[in-house]
């Protein structure tokens, strides 16, 4: 099963390291890792998406509590938590395709925020699901280049 945890973190060298260590000697595949500062000087939150068990998840906070720089763990439930993803995407266009891109793009509440001769960048954020289904729109068009963040996430009030 999916899991994502919200870890806070002090913001020193090595953390990212040894957290994501943690993960690699257990076997465990890091689905979606994104690290970032947080409202608080001096820490950073490391949101991962690991697909586990829930008895291995469980060994995995244990270890992670006694990490020294580790301040907090949460366990982000969907119903629970809002959860964004940003894809940028380089899409292949001509004169003809250029406004039928840009109508799909509205669609899904994207921006275009590059245009050239022969392409267009669009940034769209949302649930992973929003993402893959306007990849899904776009490729006829030819998808030049595409990079996602991996996930992002809040535990709701």
């Amino acid at each position: 099963m999916k899991h994502t945890l919200s870890v806070l973190v002090e913001n020193k060298p090595g953390v990212l390291a040894r957290v994501a260590e943690l993960f690699s000697r257990r076997g465990f595949n890091i689905d979606s890792l994104a690290v970032g500062p947080t409202e608080r000087p001096g820490f950073s939150r490391i949101t991962i998406v690991v697909d586990v068990a829930e008895h291995s998840l469980e060994q995995v906070r244990k270890q992670l509590h006694k990490l020294i720089n580790v301040v907090e763990i949460n366990d982000l439930v969907p119903e629970r938590s809002v959860e964004r993803e940003l894809m940028m995407v380089k899409v292949s266009v001509n004169e003809s395709s250029r406004g039928e891109l840009i109508q799909i793009t509205d669609i899904f509440r994207g921006k275009i925020v590059d245009v050239g001769r022969n392409a267009c960048i669009v940034e769209i954020t949302g649930p992973a699901q929003k993402l893959e289904a306007f990849e899904e729109m776009v490729r006829k068009f030819g998808i030049k280049e595409l990079v996602r963040t991996g996930k992002v996430a809040l535990q709701r009030s």
